[in-house]
């Protein structure tokens, strides 16, 4: 997946997540804003009660965001291949081999995990 690909994909998440029931129930009451760091590009969403109202791309002067996740390109590339290699599935196992980083309050993100995996899975 090309980093153009992964673009299209963050413009077309409010679309993706706000139309899938399962998902907008783990994300009821879930209010942040989150910023995506894909190499040089960087992209925020904005979430409210679990919906994504915002997905829009820098670049930001200021980026105002509760947490980040921010990776080179290739590592999200692989992250978000079509059929993963084992422990390239997750942000997690990526932060663990510190090949992915994890800024900011991360509580919002932490306390809907699934919810972040399955937005994220809409990117794939």
């Amino acid at each position: 997946m090309e980093i153009g690909e992964i673009a299209a994909g963050v413009a077309a998440l409010p679309d993706r997540v706000n139309s899938d029931a399962t998902l907008l129930r783990r994300g009821r009451f879930l209010d942040t804003s989150c910023l995506l760091a894909i190499g040089e590009r960087e992209f925020r969403l904005r979430i409210i009660d679990g919906r994504v109202v915002e997905a829009r791309e820098g670049p930001f002067v200021t980026p105002s965001a509760a947490f980040a996740i921010i990776a080179d390109a290739p590592i999200w590339q692989r992250l978000l291949a079509a059929e993963p290699v084992p422990g390239d599935h997750d942000i997690l196992a990526f932060v663990k081999r510190r090949e992915m980083r994890l800024v900011g309050d991360l509580h919002p993100l932490m306390s809907r995990l699934l919810y972040f995996k399955a937005l994220l899975g809409h990117l794939r």
